[in-house]
């Protein structure tokens, strides 16, 4: 198929590329995160930050996706049902959460929203099982415990605190949590190339929209030569995060993506404690190495296990 060959320009289809995919995705969520923390509080418009960064990716994201010759074909082929998936992903991946993310992430700390997105792999599971037919057995839910006794451990509840900020980054992250199993189930007949660029782009448009009713475009004339570094970096960051996160969704299990995700926490953390002139403490330590051993755990039972996190994990089409 047309959608097999276009991926394969880039990464052959298996499930231990997927895996690697998603631990890299899971390292760039986690400097990502801490970076847009810092960014979001130097610029004073959340909405306008968010709208100009991710117009970065969708920008180059687009640009890439359009040099090569099998991609612009398979954009051509794409029925209505599958624009149809590109806009969802728009709207509920590439637009709304972002507002709802970046704006609670100006209110609240990085450690507290590292942990509460970081518990996206919660709620892929729910959802997983009875919409992708993902099955998940005793191994992969003694994982997936490890995962969230890990999160407690890093952030443990009197780290967190919880106000309108953290709100905000649930509701975004349940809408995150809807758009991998919408994106898992579109990109089994779509490039994730395509999916990538249609999900930044489609969500760009709304969000400019956004942006222009709301009157925030005329700010973009006052923005600092410094301002435009956090613009341009975490955009770049952002592009690499979305075509990394989405090649792993068309190789490996929604489940198991979104668990390997939890890796980011840690980094997210350390890079915290380093910028507040601490060293991070002995149980946070303790919840670092849970998290890898539960994300190690779960990635051995998806390639030697007798039953795999996924129905479908070896798709290629």
């Amino acid at each position: 198929m047309q959608t097999r060959d276009t991926d394969r320009l880039w990464l052959p289809h298996s499930l231990l590329v997927g895996i690697g995919l998603a631990a890299a995705t899971a390292v760039i969520s986690g400097i990502a995160v801490y970076l847009n923390s810092q960014a979001v509080k130097e610029l004073n418009d959340a909405t306008l930050f968010t709208t100009l960064k991710n117009g970065v990716a969708a920008a180059l994201l687009t640009a890439l996706l359009m040099a090569k010759p099998a991609a612009r074909r398979a954009i051509r082929s794409l029925t209505p049902r599958q624009w149809l998936g590109l806009a969802a992903l728009g709207v509920v991946g590439g637009s709304l959460p972002f507002l709802l993310f970046f704006n609670g992430l100006a209110m609240a700390s990085a450690p507290s929203a590292a942990f509460i997105h970081k518990t996206l792999f919660i709620w892929v599971a729910l959802l997983a099982t009875p919409l992708l037919n993902e099955r998940l057995g005793w191994p992969q839910l003694a994982a997936l415990g490890m995962l969230l006794g890990s999160q407690l451990l890093i952030a443990h509840p009197t780290g967190v605190e919880w106000g309108g900020g953290e709100t905000l980054i649930a509701a975004a992250t349940g809408l995150w949590a809807v758009e991998v199993v919408v994106a898992r189930r579109l990109l089994r007949s779509v490039p994730s190339t395509v999916g990538a660029a249609g999900r930044m782009t489609i969500g760009f448009v709304v969000l400019g929209g956004y942006a222009i009713l709301s009157g925030r475009l005329g700010a973009i004339s006052g923005l600092t030569a410094t301002e435009w570094l956090w613009i341009v970096g975490t955009g770049l960051l952002l592009t690499v995060y979305v075509a990394a996160w989405y090649a792993a969704l068309r190789r490996a299990p929604a489940t198991l993506v979104t668990s390997i995700l939890v890796a980011g926490a840690p980094i997210t953390a350390i890079l915290s404690s380093l910028g507040a002139g601490a060293v991070p403490a002995s149980g946070v330590l303790a919840g670092f190495g849970l998290a890898l051993v539960g994300v190690v755990s779960l990635g051995w039972v998806a390639v030697h296990g007798s039953r795999p996190l996924g129905a479908a994990t070896h798709r290629t089409t």
